[in-house]
């Protein structure tokens, strides 16, 4: 983690995925499906860019695109901020496909549900972003909640 007292001295940083899908289902019911999922990626591209900046990884661009994988997982599994894991890293020229399980996205929803990422999509997005300062466009292109083995978004640079 990027800081070394607990935000919250008793309870600590983290709250429940319970609690953070209830967030995520009110801003729907709110916002409607397609505002809310704008919302939801914002807020996490703002998030996922802001964690890597604040790690000193900004521009880093790792040449192995499994260092960068290592890197994001540090920064947003299990020895940080617990949204997903970062399995791999595929760079092929301006395409970038990442590979995830446990995203706080998916997690909890049944198989065959139609739910697609939104703030772990954002994260991953803006800390693509960060990582190798470039503007990206993305997609998700495989979910763990439809038979795949992991949640895939896939950017390319625009």
């Amino acid at each position: 983690m990027t800081h070394q007292q607990p935000i919250r001295p008793e309870l600590g940083d983290f709250n429940s995925i319970v609690c953070f899908r209830a967030l995520v289902t009110g801003i729907e019911e709110t916002l409607g499906g397609k505002a809310a999922m704008v919302a939801l990626k914002g807020a996490g591209r703002q998030r996922g860019y802001e964690l890597v900046a604040s790690l000193g990884l900004k521009g880093a661009a790792p040449a192995d695109p499994m260092d960068g994988a290592r890197r994001l997982d540090a920064a947003l599994g299990p020895d940080g901020t617990m949204l997903c894991r970062v399995g791999k890293l595929e760079r092929d020229g301006d395409t970038f496909r990442v590979y995830m399980t446990e995203t706080i996205c998916s997690a909890g929803e049944p198989q065959g549900s139609d739910r697609e990422l939104s703030f772990t999509f954002g994260a991953i997005h803006g800390a693509i972003e960060a990582l190798y300062d470039v503007k990206l466009r993305g997609k998700q292109v495989g979910s763990v909640l439809r038979g795949q083995d992991h949640d895939v978004v896939e950017f390319v640079v625009r």
